[in-house]
């Protein structure tokens, strides 16, 4: 079987960072694992587009004039495939189409918007989503057939993190670190830290998408047990080694209907370290009933303040957290699991 690969990323750069273990393979989608299975890939070539519009008629024109041989479209999302979705909807674009759908299906009130909505749904042949929860608000959408959705459990790379573990020497105790960008509260989580002793160090961009930190992060500079750390763009190799060496992971997100903040969970859990932070619904597992850190409730100061002391406080409870945080990556979200459950999945698609 070959699968086209669309990445809204480039590809063959990232494909040879995994292999120099600079760049962590679950950030591929699968693309890492799939020659084990029988599963050859087609790289979509990617190009920055200026606009959404530039983006889809480019993506249209390369799929339907590319001369390699492929029997299923695999897209690690639906941006810019938008067209060749609709293609396929109508019977004019011939191969099977899966993507990942990174929220749940939408409810669309307006009568034209919701006949438009459903043909778009019609041309995928498959959706994997990082949780049940986002399949089961699909299903309210009426849009969408049971069994073209799917449940993958999104896992890190171990041998990255395995590797990286043994690169980082030690672990500053009492230390606490956040890396992701994505739709990120830290007005809340600065104004909880600024409030305690505890050390924090912040590693991000000075804005991702709609979201403006740099104003936020100069606010909160004069704070000493608060140190933040603009980075230039994606490095995963080096903020891994930082949160291996800090002992607590933060991750505090804005309420919003998906799973933000997962991937530096998962990463958590293969590093070994406990976590805080926002109790996301659409999250698959259950952060307290596991054992592996503290949840807390959006934009709640208090109980931010509450579980960075609690955390530290009982030192046989953290060394707790640390091995089920890693039996969890070992046991279910990790790269290999992963991987097996979504080539799984391709290889018995119709095409």
């Amino acid at each position: 079987m070959r699968i086209y690969f669309y990445h809204t990323r480039p590809i063959a750069e990232a494909l040879e960072e995994w292999k120099q273990f600079k760049y962590p393979g679950h950030i591929l989608y699968g693309l890492t694992h799939f020659e084990k299975y029988g599963i050859d890939s087609v790289f979509f070539p990617f190009k920055w587009c200026k606009s959404r519009i530039q983006m889809m008629f480019r993506t249209l024109f390369i799929i339907l004039t590319t001369k390699e041989k492929y029997d299923i479209l695999y897209g690690t999302s639906y941006r810019g495939l938008e067209l060749v979705v609709f293609l396929r909807a109508l019977g004019l674009y011939r191969k099977p189409i899966v993507i990942w759908h990174h929220q749940s299906v939408p409810r669309t009130k307006n009568f034209f918007k919701r006949q438009l909505s459903r043909l778009f749904y019609r041309g995928l042949d498959c959706m994997f989503f990082f949780s049940q929860n986002l399949i089961d608000k699909s299903m309210e959408s009426g849009k969408v057939a049971r069994e073209r959705l799917h449940l993958i459990h999104w896992g890190a790379d171990m041998a990255f993190y395995d590797k990286v573990l043994k690169e980082a020497d030690s672990v500053e105790k009492g230390t606490f670190i956040s890396t992701g960008k994505e739709c990120r509260d830290f007005k809340t989580l600065f104004e909880a830290f600024s409030e305690t002793d505890r050390h924090l160090d912040v590693y991000a961009t000075k804005t991702n998408g709609d979201y403006v930190y740099d104003g936020l992060f100069e606010q909160y500079k004069k704070y000493d047990n608060i140190d933040i750390h603009i980075t230039g763009g994606i490095i995963p190799h080096e903020l891994a080694i930082k949160v291996a060496k800090s002992e607590v992971v933060v991750i505090p997100c804005d309420e919003l209907s998906y799973t933000v903040g997962l991937t530096t969970l998962v990463e958590a859990f293969a590093l070994g370290k406990p976590v805080i932070v926002t109790d996301n619904p659409t999250f698959e597992m259950n952060i307290e009933k596991e054992g592996v850190g503290i949840p807390v409730g959006y934009r709640d100061v208090d109980s931010w303040k509450k579980a960075i002391e609690d955390i530290l406080r009982d030192e046989e409870s953290l060394e707790s957290m640390k091995h089920k945080s890693r039996m969890l990556a070992e046991n279910i979200y990790n790269l290999d699991n992963f991987a097996s459950e979504l080539a799984n999945v391709i290889k018995d698609i119709r095409y």
